[in-house]
């Protein structure tokens, strides 16, 4: 419901910020600047990010008509629907206070207080790599050092303030060995969010006495998929939500799946009318029974009694077979701002551009995921006549 102001003419155009401006320094930013600065709060309320930030696509038929729409990204209103709404906004992470009071004009700049740095950060450390790799080809003019600094410093916001990961209840029982993962969400919305093609999963592994594997779920292989992922083996395909995980081939990823007309899966915005699967992380109050359609739960999540606000739970059984201890259980958090079934899907098109990306994709394969967290544990098998 915005509106850009095109009919005011430029010199007495206003632009707006969160403090008083002298008259002196008014004029002084009216002629270099032709626009008129005034104080206005609402550029700090969550409010003005969720105006761009709230996006839904139109789904178009066969003839460009338009025959649905779909919640693309919309991280405001999941705010809304959580404990951060109201107390902490979307600035407090995304563009942190300096300390101190801060002279923020290149001219006369007057010391200000609670200064918010323009670093917008995000959760998409991956494309800043690619342009960088590639910059003479793309005409990057950003300096090689900046890019890479955006790149490291989103990567190290995700592994300090996005999640907290525990193993709790790891015991043997009647040769299943059993634990329970649990997953705390700490941002103030979905986790991962906004633009669908990120995701994020849990891989376990089990190492007995010998350092042999026992069991892993959810290895990320070389090309950038994910080892029993369905949906990177087969587009038509996607990994359900589970509550508890048994076999090397279920995975938990925490991803929207798009849904086509016919429940068809597909990462086309344009041929999208809803979502197949989401069951990504939930922020903390976030009441999933009472979530309107554009920020619901879909998919068995959504009667998972585990995944709830602020997290979930997960439960694995792996058969340890004639596998001696002591066993090692290590388990990690693994997020991909694109995965691996996105970037696959454009060798469809026949045209320069998504081949040129595919080919970038291919030849970073490695670098497109992040560890996020990782927690590690022992346990010894119980002795004969034990019990357990």
């Amino acid at each position: 419901g915005f509106v850009v102001d095109e009919s005011t003419s430029l010199g007495t155009r206003s632009v707006v910020g969160p403090y008083e401006v002298d008259p002196g320094r008014t004029r002084i930013m009216q002629s270099a600047a032709q626009m008129v600065p005034s104080k206005a709060l609402h550029v700090q309320d969550s409010a003005l990010c969720g105006s761009c930030h709230t996006l839904h696509t139109h789904t178009l038929g066969p003839k460009g008509e338009v025959i649905g729409e779909l919640p693309e990204q919309v991280p405001y209103l999941e705010w809304k629907h959580s404990d951060y709404g109201g107390i902490q906004g979307c600035p407090s992470c995304h563009m942190p206070e300096v300390e101190g009071e801060m002279p923020i004009s290149s001219t006369l700049g007057q010391s200000r207080p609670d200064f918010a740095r323009h670093v917008f950060r995000g959760g998409n450390f991956f494309m800043p790599r690619m342009l960088n790799s590639h910059r003479d080809v793309l005409g990057v003019v950003a300096e090689p050092l900046e890019m890479a600094t955006v790149s490291a410093r989103t990567t190290e916001h995700l592994q300090s303030a996005s999640a907290r990961l525990a193993v709790e209840g790891v015991r043997i029982e009647s040769g299943i060995l059993r634990t329970e993962v649990v997953i705390t969400n700490q941002a103030g919305h979905k986790l991962p969010t906004a633009y669908p093609s990120r995701r994020a999963w849990i891989h376990l592994t089990v190492v007995d006495g010998r350092g042999a594997v026992v069991f892993e779920s959810g290895r990320l292989n070389g090309d950038g998929s994910i080892a029993g992922n369905d949906n990177d083996a087969d587009k038509a395909r996607f990994e359900p939500h589970y509550a508890e995980i048994s076999r090397p081939d279920q995975v938990q990823i925490y991803e929207p799946i798009l849904g086509a007309p016919g429940d068809k899966v597909t990462t086309g915005l344009l041929a999208a009318t809803r979502y197949l699967k989401d069951n990504r992380l939930l922020p903390s109050g976030f009441d999933k029974a009472t979530a309107d359609g554009d920020i619901a739960v879909k998919g068995e999540a959504m009667a998972d009694a585990d995944f709830k606000a602020g997290g979930d739970r997960i439960r694995y059984a792996v058969p340890l077979g004639e596998a001696s201890g002591p066993f090692s259980v290590r388990v990690e958090l693994w997020y991909q701002p694109i995965g691996y079934r996105w970037a696959m899907n454009l060798k469809e098109y026949d045209t320069p551009e998504s081949a040129q990306f595919i080919r970038f994709f291919d030849g970073m394969a490695s670098a497109t995921a992040a560890l996020l967290a990782r927690k590690q544990g022992t346990i010894n098998p119980p002795q004969a006549g034990a019990g357990r």
